[in-house]
C-alpha cells in the first residue's frame, strides 16, 4: 500500500490573491480613479487603467456608507478577490483595476460575481480572449 503525497501530483499554477497583485497604496487607487475608465455594473463598479509597469493589479473598496457593518465590507471584498483570482488568467497582464463594491453584490453570491466581473473587464476590453476589441 503506498500513500500518495503532494510530491506526485501534478506542479500546479499558485492561485493566490499576492502582495504583488494589489494597489496597496492610495496614490496607485487614486491615479486609477483620475487616469483611468469605468464600468458599472448590478453588483460592482470597475475602474481601469493601463500600467507601464509588470501585470495586472487589483484593490477594492468597500465603504462604510455602502456596507456599514464590518463582516458586509470584508464578505464583499473577499468576493470580488475570489472572483480576480479565478479570472486573473484571462485578463491582459497591462491594467490596473479598482474595484467599487455595490451593496446588491452581498444578495448576489460568489458565482454572480464572478460572471460579473468577466462580463464587465469583457466590456472595457482588458481580457485576453479572442473576439474582444479594444
Amino acid at each position: 500500500m503506498s500513500i500518495v503525497g503532494p510530491s506526485s501530483a501534478a506542479p500546479r499554477e499558485s492561485a493566490s490573491f499576492r502582495r504583488t497583485v494589489r494597489l496597496l497604496l492610495n496614490r496607485d487607487f487614486q491615479r486609477v480613479f483620475d487616469t483611468g475608465r469605468s464600468i458599472a455594473g448590478k453588483t460592482m463598479v470597475i475602474w481601469a487603467t493601463p500600467d507601464a509597469g509588470g501585470g495586472s493589479r487589483m484593490g477594492v473598496v468597500a465603504s462604510k456608507r455602502t456596507f456599514r457593518r464590518a463582516v458586509d465590507r470584508n464578505r464583499a471584498k473577499r468576493l470580488i478577490r475570489e472572483a480576480f483570482r479565478q479570472e486573473r488568467q484571462r485578463l491582459r497582464v497591462n491594467g490596473d483595476l479598482v474595484i467599487v463594491a455595490r451593496r446588491r453584490i452581498l444578495e448576489a453570491g460568489a458565482a454572480a460575481a464572478q460572471a460579473e466581473f468577466l462580463k464587465l473587464v469583457r466590456a472595457l476590453g482588458m481580457t485576453a480572449t479572442e473576439g474582444v476589441k479594444d
